[in-house]
């Protein structure tokens, strides 16, 4: 069973428009998560832009499911994750500046850096899994890290596959071939939406995770949060 965590950054972005605290973001986590999603995917920033690091710690007391925080292993991050002890952390190379995320790890170039960070984190409890773009060598080379899992950043896939889903999926599809011969579990994210992801859970192998922001808060504007989850947990049926 392929799970579906929640990335509520977009409802953060709401609440911070204004200031206060509409809407509670404690609250539509538990909604997500009594609507049916298996898990709650934040990415706090520098600037704390739309999840601020106190929500990642309130967070952490009301998330029943499992809470994924992503983020670049800066000093800070790391000091939130160390207090906050999340059921996963995804390590993401984000620059401070970036809108989204662009990019996945060079796990050859940033090795002994992840070999570090990813000892440090496991040994917290936490699992932790490595943003990667479909590129074999970064594959291969993530497993010398000692992460538990990656998860592939579908962005071009998203873009290719109105045009050619075969095409698009096919570097995909070999990454996660390639990940389960290596032992590496496997999340993707990035773009996702109810047009492109039940293609990609029926030819992607052994995927484990997707987590889903933008595309979901979008159509729930139109039909609702809790009608709209469950239609993304049909594309992963």
């Amino acid at each position: 069973m392929t799970k579906l965590s929640v990335n509520i950054n977009k409802i953060a972005t709401l609440r911070n428009a204004r200031g206060h605290n509409r809407p509670d973001l404690l609250q539509a986590a538990r909604d997500c998560e009594r609507f049916g999603a298996q898990g709650i995917t934040v990415h706090p920033r520098p600037d704390e832009r739309h999840i601020r690091y106190q929500d990642v710690r309130d967070l952490k007391a009301v998330v029943t499911t499992e809470l994924n925080v992503e983020g670049n292993p800066t000093p800070d991050f790391l000091d939130l994750v160390r207090e906050v002890r999340p059921e996963q952390v995804t390590l993401v190379p984000d620059a401070p500046d970036a809108i989204t995320s662009n990019a996945g790890w060079d796990t050859l170039q940033h090795q002994i850096f992840l070999i570090g960070v990813v000892q440090e984190l496991k040994a917290l409890g936490c699992r932790v899994s490595i943003f990667l773009d479909p590129n074999p060598e970064m594959v291969k080379a993530a497993v010398a890290t000692g992460t538990d899992r990656i998860e592939l950043y579908t962005e071009d896939y998203a873009r290719l596959y109105p045009t050619d889903p075969a095409a698009a999926l096919a570097p995909y599809r070999a990454a996660a071939v390639l990940a389960q011969q290596l032992g590496l579990g496997l999340n993707a994210g990035h773009d996702l939406d109810l047009d492109n992801l039940a293609y990609l859970k029926q030819n992607l192998p052994g995927l484990e995770e997707v987590s889903i922001g933008h595309a979901l808060v979008c159509d729930a504007l139109y039909l609702g949060l809790e009608n709209t989850i469950q239609l993304y947990r049909r594309q992963l049926a």
